[in-house]
């Protein structure tokens, strides 16, 4: 069966094919896809541009009851959904469902949103005359997604986008459609009318650049790589769309000589491990004061090396396949960059096991220079290093020598330490004892320099994005009794 594309309410084949392969068995073969064609992605344009002109005046709770469908829909099917997104992506089945999971609450939290709309009602400098400062929707929104969070990005963008009355055309990374294909399945038969939601599944060179391009777009929101966010910032700001970019980051984690050493082991494997270390909030960077760093370091190895690399959907797997060979070929690269600069390797093979599949052992890079390239530039795997430091105050040095600012952390007893690390590093996202990934969906999410760019995605903050601000004034008096 071929997963077709949704464009104005209808579902339609492509241009092609395009086969979703399963990372830890090669062999298997998730679905197949309808690759869309520049044709169809301009279709999809128009679509959401002549939905917008009715959707954009439904209610706040018309929007809403449709967004907690589609939220319990996913939250009921979490099992099933868990199970295709371990399949295709290659995260463990616990973190898997527990993205699913994830989805579905923000789908939840954006309906309560949708009927809750902002604005104010001021009184002006002069007499007679009333302020209001309303809210409206920004229009077409393209949105673009990676593929390491498969359902969950895409929810904390697409839930905010139809909760303010926008129109949406999604999307998503080549090597994960399936989930894309159910998200638009579910919210699709969950109400909403023809070409409020059009998915486009397809690549960034054929659909990408028409998405981010045309015209008759209003807002672009992308989560990817810094090369190809420069992409998309220049395409949409030609036609002066609004563009939010999330796009990666180098994150520090320092284990301060006052550490908890179990607790810092903890936070440091799971910040830099979790999600086969796919995430761009990843503790890639372990900056360790030099009185604790050879223990942090024995102790973080011995637990690196009892992680289980396997099938996803494997009971007891704690460490899946990369997602496919492109990125394990990048992986290996650094990795082999790496060592031929200094560092001292803990693991980093891959890993065979009976069955193709892009496995690979996490590594631990020891030795190793802030001016290296693995800590100046993103791996996007399981693939950590650390530098050491002399004291506190290198460590928050080292910590701020980066073009990114996405996430940091700290793992500290002092709450002196913790408080002033908060207020100094240049992060968006600062954690003191709990890993570096890892945010609620309730609260604003983003970084600074080259990390993120436009306004911060996910809870009450989203708004900012997704809405456009108007002062409206009214003669009250109808220009009576005025002097």
């Amino acid at each position: 069966m071929i997963r077709l594309n949704l464009i104005d309410g209808e579902w339609v084949g492509g241009a092609g094919e395009r086969p979703n392969i399963n990372p830890s068995d090669t062999r298997d073969v998730v679905s197949t896809h309808a690759q869309a064609n520049g044709d169809q992605a301009r279709q999809a344009v128009g679509a959401a541009s002549a939905a917008l002109k009715t959707w954009r005046w439904t209610t706040g709770f018309q929007r809403s009851e449709i967004l907690d469908r589609a939220g319990g829909e996913i939250l009921r099917r979490q099992d099933e959904l868990g199970d295709l997104l371990a399949r295709e992506e290659g995260k463990t089945l616990r973190e898997a469902v527990g993205e699913v999971v994830r989805a579905g609450q923000i789908f939840k939290f954006f309906a309560g949103e949708a009927v809750r709309s902002g604005g104010d009602h001021v009184d002006s400098i002069r007499p007679g005359l009333d302020v209001d400062i309303s809210r409206e929707p920004v229009g077409v929104v393209s949105v673009i997604t990676p593929w390491n969070f498969p359902i969950a990005i895409p929810a904390w963008k697409i839930a905010p986008a139809l909760a303010f009355g926008n129109t949406v055309v999604f999307k998503p990374a080549e090597p994960v459609p399936g989930c894309a294909w159910a998200l638009a399945d579910i919210l699709d038969r969950s109400g909403l009318p023809a070409g409020v939601l059009n998915l486009v599944v397809g690549s960034g060179r054929v659909v990408g650049d028409e998405l981010t391009g045309s015209p008759l777009v209003d807002a672009v929101t992308f989560t990817g790589s810094t090369d190809v966010g420069a992409h998309v910032l220049a395409a949409a700001q030609s036609h002066r769309a609004k563009v939010q970019l999330e796009m990666g980051g180098k994150n520090p984690l320092v284990v301060a000589d006052d550490c908890d050493i179990d607790l810092a082991v903890r936070v440091a494997l799971e910040g830099a491990f979790g999600s086969t270390g796919q995430r761009c909030t990843a503790s890639s960077r372990l900056v360790v004061v030099e009185s604790v760093h050879d223990e942090f370091v024995d102790r973080l190895d011995r637990a690196r090396q009892g992680l289980v690399v396997g099938d996803a959907r494997a009971e007891g797997t704690t460490i899946g396949p990369v997602v496919d060979a492109a990125q394990l070929d990048q992986d290996l690269r650094y990795i082999s960059v790496a060592l031929n600069e200094g560092a001292h390797v803990l693991g980093g093979e891959r890993v065979e096991t009976g069955v193709p599949g892009h496995y690979l052992r996490p590594a631990l890079l020891v030795g190793t220079k802030n001016a290296d390239t693995v800590n100046r530039e993103e791996v996007f795997g399981p693939v950590a290093s650390v530098i050491k430091v002399t004291d506190y105050d290198e460590a928050l040095a080292v910590a701020n020598d980066t073009e990114f600012g996405l996430a940091a952390g700290i793992v500290t007893r002092s709450l002196r330490t913790a408080t002033h690390f908060k207020a100094h590093v240049r992060a968006g996202m600062v954690m003191v004892n709990v890993p570096t990934a890892g945010v609620d969906f309730h609260v604003p999410f983003g970084g600074s320099r080259a990390s993120s760019y436009g306004p911060r995605e996910q809870g009450s903050y989203a708004r900012e994005f997704y809405t456009t601000v108007k002062t409206s004034y009214t003669d009250a008096f109808e220009g009576r009794g005025r002097a």
